[in-house]
């Protein structure tokens, strides 16, 4: 079984920073695509930006500049450094994962998993 935690979440003032890391866990064959979503109170859940294994990245409009992930492939995890933060950042923040899983006695399968999600909040 794979799994992803979380943690760094947390409060900050407005123009502040916070750094979140997730980490994947099991039996894990490979890790592909990590990436990092966001759900506000009351709105649909959206993509914040990616990372695919080879490093490429892809970020929303709104975080452009100010967010950057990063992945350590050695150790499964994916961080997210989130710099001049704004009130419209709170949200809960679930990491998210492509992952080959192995399997016994052998070969593996093709997973997408899912963080718990943790809280940032953002005030002015």
């Amino acid at each position: 079984q794979v799994q992803l935690v979380e943690s760094g979440g947390g409060s900050v003032q407005a123009g502040g920073s916070l750094r979140l890391a997730c980490a994947a866990s099991g039996n894990i064959f490979r890790v592909n695509v990590m990436a990092w979503y966001r759900q506000a109170p009351g709105k649909e859940r959206e993509l914040v930006t990616r990372i695919r294994n080879e490093g490429r990245t892809y970020y929303a409009d709104s975080v452009k500049g100010r967010f950057t992930i990063s992945r350590d492939n050695a150790n499964n995890t994916v961080y997210l450094q989130m710099n001049s933060l704004k009130p419209e950042d709170t949200a809960v923040y679930y990491c998210n994962a492509d992952v080959y899983e192995s399997m016994w006695p052998s070969g593996y399968r093709s997973l997408e998993v899912w963080g718990q999600g943790t809280l940032v909040t953002v005030s002015s």
